[in-house]
């Protein structure tokens, strides 16, 4: 009879098991449905006017749920959320709640720069003969593409939507003359959420005479979440042995020079506030451009940034030849930085490099008539 009664308990438990293992896999099962069929969504809304016209915001949201939000004024990048460890979205670049934060003087938060993006030499360059000067909105350097350069004009937007990412080419035609510069210059930038969880940015752009070109997404990044302190804590790495010494302008002197045994040294990663007062500056802070290794304009590994509290983890690609690192030091928690602080954010911005055209053993940065211009960046999101 205990033999019986055992086989039948025995009997029991293995039909708790069988069920249990079935509903867990069954759970699992529709948790992967679940995923698998979570649907790319843009939402297009109105986001105020400017000078009369309308501003559109497209929402993207990627089949993993990381979302991003941009905006017709300047191509601005307005929020990006994505997951820590545990899975919890967040912002994390540093941006305004309403359009007025935007039209007011900024840092530049999250917009598309250019005509030239970085710094010309006393608003002056020459080209095909002809000197061109330029507004010097960073006293004496011109800066960002003048005093209204890309990011403070109206693109035409259309959506994108495939199979594999979801987002918003930006279009804008820049007069010949605009802001100084010459020729008739088309641009367009494709900001795309991919299904691997990429921020893709691609730049392409044509003209109907030479001109300097040097496009950037100028996006601040707390991968703790925007407001959540300093950025002294996260580890960096860059794929560059060199960088550009500049003068006390941050002009470029025209030279390289190696990051070995300075406070630029990123080529194994370390924390941003590691070195930081060693870079000194006024304000102290990190404002570089380094010059990135082996960089032939083929899609290659520029950069990685980690959160160690939130786990969450930044892997930069580019075709750029070069990457602006800035630790936000201009910041002060003003109503025009948002409320943020000193060192509360960094940017990474791939471009070529500062005042190209006035120096001649840079890298190109002329686009002549009957070419395009194409540049391609992409930021990988994960978390450890």
């Amino acid at each position: 009879m205990r033999r019986d009664f055992l086989l039948a308990m025995c009997a029991m438990l293995s039909v708790c098991l069988l069920t249990a293992v079935a509903t867990n896999t069954l759970a699992d099962d529709a948790k992967k449905k679940k995923k698998k069929n979570r649907k790319m969504t843009i939402k297009k809304s109105e986001y105020g006017e400017v000078d009369g016209k309308k501003i559109q915001q497209y929402t993207c949201t990627n089949a993993n749920g990381l979302k991003m939000s941009l905006i017709t004024y300047g191509a601005i990048m307005t929020s990006i959320e994505t997951p820590d460890r545990d899975g919890k979205l967040a912002n994390i670049t540093l941006g305004f709640d309403n359009l007025a934060g935007y039209e007011q003087r900024h840092p530049y938060f999250g917009s598309t720069v250019g005509r030239f993006c970085n710094r010309i030499a006393k608003g002056k360059f020459s080209l095909g003969g002809k000197e061109y000067t330029l507004a010097t909105n960073n006293a004496p350097n011109h800066l960002h593409g003048g005093d209204a350069g890309f990011d403070k004009r109206i693109w035409e937007a259309k959506r994108i939507k495939n199979d594999s990412e979801v987002g918003v080419e930006f279009t804008y035609v820049s007069k010949d003359g605009e802001e100084g510069y010459p020729g008739n210059l088309t641009t367009r930038v494709a900001y795309t959420l991919t299904n691997d969880n990429e921020l893709k940015i691609v730049f392409t752009a044509t003209t109907d005479a030479a001109t300097p070109l040097n496009l950037t997404n100028h996006n601040y990044w707390n991968l703790g979440g925007a407001g959540t302190g300093t950025i002294k804590d996260h580890e960096l790495m860059l794929a560059a042995d060199e960088y550009l010494p500049v003068d006390d302008t941050l002009i470029p002197t025209g030279e390289t020079a190696s990051v070995t045994d300075t406070p630029l040294d990123f080529t194994k990663s370390k924390k941003i506030g590691d070195d930081l007062v060693k870079v000194g500056g006024d304000p102290v802070g990190y404002d570089h451009c380094f010059v990135l290794r082996g960089q032939d304009g083929k899609l290659s590994f520029a950069a990685r940034v980690k959160d160690a509290d939130s786990g969450r983890v930044m892997e930069i690609h580019t075709t750029q030849p070069g990457i602006q690192f800035y630790t936000g030091n201009f910041l002060a928690g003003l109503e025009s930085d948002a409320g943020n602080k000193q060192h509360e954010a960094f940017c990474l911005e791939t471009q070529h490099y500062p005042d190209s055209p006035n120096q001649p053993k840079f890298p190109t940065a002329i686009l002549k008539p009957g070419e395009t211009f194409k540049q391609t960046t992409v930021h990988k999101f994960s978390a450890e």
